[in-house]
């Protein structure tokens, strides 16, 4: 298991994630720390990283968007975003995306 994601219940996990808003586009920029740098194209202004970044994750991992959620660090560069209906290997090449 890495660093950036822990198991939190049955059949969800909690990421520990980097966000960098206001970028050219949305992309994973791989490992920041213990944390997984994420770049967003939205600028951090009205929730609107917040909301490119649980739209993002959902298309990247497949899942609803309903199944993706903040749990701490909604002001801040620093999140905490708990995803359901996801294994870790998919995860873990979520990693594996941001190191092409």
């Amino acid at each position: 298991m890495t660093d950036w994601f822990r198991p939190d219940g049955a059949n969800a996990f909690c990421l520990s994630l980097h966000v960098q808003p206001g970028a050219a586009r949305n992309e994973v920029a791989g490992r920041h720390g213990d944390a997984l740098k994420i770049r967003l194209a939205a600028p951090p202004v009205d929730g609107k990283a917040n909301v490119a970044l649980l739209a993002a994750l959902a298309a990247w991992l497949g899942v609803p968007k309903r199944a993706v959620a903040i749990k701490s660090g909604h002001a801040s560069r620093r999140k905490v975003v708990r995803v359901e209906g996801v294994d870790a290997g998919t995860l873990t090449a979520l990693t594996v995306l941001g190191s092409m």
